[in-house]
Parts: structure tokens; sequence; C-alpha cells
């Protein structure tokens, strides 16, 4: 590998480095929505995997099943955690795929 070649890479690296640090602040600001039980209980997550609202309609709500509640909550919460880790990782695909690495084919991701 060449001085120059060498030098080109470590410049992407930095680039690289410095588009992922912007990508990864950015996902503090987007968000995904998930729901449970036909929209009863929906939940907001943001692309740092931080819960930022929950929202029960009160139909669903019943003294004698809270077990169901209970569930339903899990439910929109694992799904909303699981879309903003897909959304989080097309981000951070979208920045890092471009990256040019000698002797691979294609980017990076």
């Amino acid at each position: 590998m060449t001085l120059l070649n060498m030098q080109k890479m470590m410049k992407q690296a930095q680039k690289l480095q410095a588009d992922m640090a912007r990508v990864q602040e950015e996902l503090g600001q987007k968000t995904v929505e998930a729901t449970a039980g036909g929209g009863m209980v929906r939940v907001v997550v943001n692309g740092h995997f931080e819960v930022q609202e929950i929202k029960i309609e009160k139909e669903v709500v019943d003294p004698d099943d809270v077990e169901m509640l209970q569930d339903l909550i899990v439910l929109a919460v694992n799904d909303g955690i699981r879309k903003a880790q897909e959304m989080a990782q097309a981000e951070m695909a979208q920045v890092a795929g471009n990256l040019q690495i000698p002797g691979l084919p294609g980017g990076l991701f």
C-alpha cells in the first residue's frame, strides 16, 4: 500500500467517524412508533432506544385483567425498540456503506 493510498484511507476513516458521530446524535431526534392490541397501546421510541411516550386507550384498562395490559405494553415496547434498532442500523449503513476499503468489493456494508 502506498503512502498516498494510506493517507486517502485515513481521510476516509476520519470522515466516516465524523459522519457516524453526527448520525448518532441525529438518531436521538428521530422516532419510530409501535402499537399493540390493534392500536390500544402505542409507544414512541427514539433512535437511542429510549421510550419517549406511551399512550394507552382507556378501553383496554381492565382492573380485572391487568396482565393483558402488561403484555400489550411489553409487546409495544419491544416492537418499538426493534423498529428503532432497524432505523439506527439503516442510518449508520447509509454513512458507512460509502467507505471503500482497498481489496474489498463495494463498501463496508
